[in-house]
């Protein structure tokens, strides 16, 4: 028995925001170097009633206008922007959707390696006889931690959601194979320092302050050091790739497609210099969408597979990196 991703849909908010809407906004924002550099040309951005649980619905809508949702057994909700303290949000599907009460349902707080995560634990839980046809849903609106006057973080990130079905096959194909790595100690390179239970919201610092490159934010803000979460996983993403292939016995010249996080047009082109891939073997959607976190890989993966960019039978490698920080590489056999 094999373990493979029978489909996959998305969703994206109502609002679509282009670098020129941010320009008139902000004149002072040089777009035109930003934009080689992060690569995103336009992005959704949600809207005050749009939440990751709202946005993934319409993502699971979609899927289920072609599988029926009686089937699934497992719910797993990956997102760091849920609609609630408490509960998670797949139990908000589970309620939606009117599940069985059989059905198993959590939320993982993973972000930008969030889809490999949630694809390992997918395929342990089929592979384990607990499950059986798991909705893996990875869904976030990380523009509501973001200060409109944080230029950094802003020009990169999108929102959206997708509902992935995986179930299992007895053909010869599906997940094969995985490396996931973790360095708590780099977390304050990516993270919201106030908000939570350890410095609550009324009790947080929200006096706009410079980071020193003329990014303002508050203390319910995300903080981002992009220079230092690149620079990280400049070496470790590549080395993991290649410990990754090493142990299925394959070359990078045989991966047929290369789906990296799409956390920027640098990153990628960054990592795949690295790793000596041909341009044609990297897929990259960040333009139009930007980086969505966790629902980032699979919405590429599906935008590929509806380009007709993967065959049947190709080897496609899945690479995700951010907040933890954590890295994670997925190998599939199409």
């Amino acid at each position: 028995m094999n373990v493979i991703i029978q489909d996959i849909a998305y969703a994206f908010p109502d609002n679509c925001v282009t670098n020129d809407d941010y320009k008139r906004e902000n004149p002072d924002w040089n777009m035109e170097k930003l934009t080689p550099k992060t690569g995103v040309h336009s992005r959704y951005i949600a809207g005050p009633e749009e939440t990751a649980f709202t946005l993934s619905l319409k993502a699971c809508d979609k899927l289920f206008e072609k599988y029926d949702k009686n089937t699934i057994d497992t719910v797993i909700f990956c997102t760091q922007s849920p609609d609630y303290i408490m509960p998670a949000n797949a139990y908000l599907i589970h309620s939606h959707y009117n599940l069985p009460q059989h059905v198993i349902a959590f939320d993982i707080t993973q972000a930008c390696s969030g889809y490999i995560y949630g694809l390992l634990l997918s395929k342990s839980m089929i592979i384990s006889g607990t499950s059986k046809n798991i909705l893996l849903i990875n869904a976030d609106t990380y523009s509501k931690y973001i200060n409109a006057k944080d230029r950094s973080t802003r020009v990169i990130f999108g929102d959206g959601a997708s509902a992935s079905l995986i179930t299992s096959t007895t053909e010869d194909r599906g997940i094969i194979d995985f490396e996931i790595a973790s360095s708590g100690k780099e977390y304050k390179n990516f993270y919201i320092p106030g908000g939570a239970a350890k410095t609550p919201y009324f009790k947080s610092d929200h006096s706009l302050k410079d980071d020193g490159n003329g990014n303002f934010r508050t203390e319910t803000d995300i903080h981002m050091n992009g220079l230092g979460v690149l620079s990280f996983f400049k070496t470790m993403v590549p080395r993991q790739i290649k410990q990754l292939l090493i142990k299925n016995n394959l070359d990078i010249k045989d991966i047929n497609l290369f789906v990296f996080h799409q956390a920027s047009q640098i990153a990628i082109d960054s990592i795949s210099s690295i790793l000596k891939v041909e341009n044609s073997k990297v897929y990259k959607n960040i333009q139009s969408v930007g980086n969505l976190v966790s629902a980032s890989i699979p919405v590429a993966l599906k935008m590929a597979i509806d380009e007709k960019k993967i065959n049947k039978g190709d080897f496609v490698l899945l690479s995700g990196f951010g907040v933890g920080l954590s890295w994670g590489t997925c190998l599939i056999k199409y």
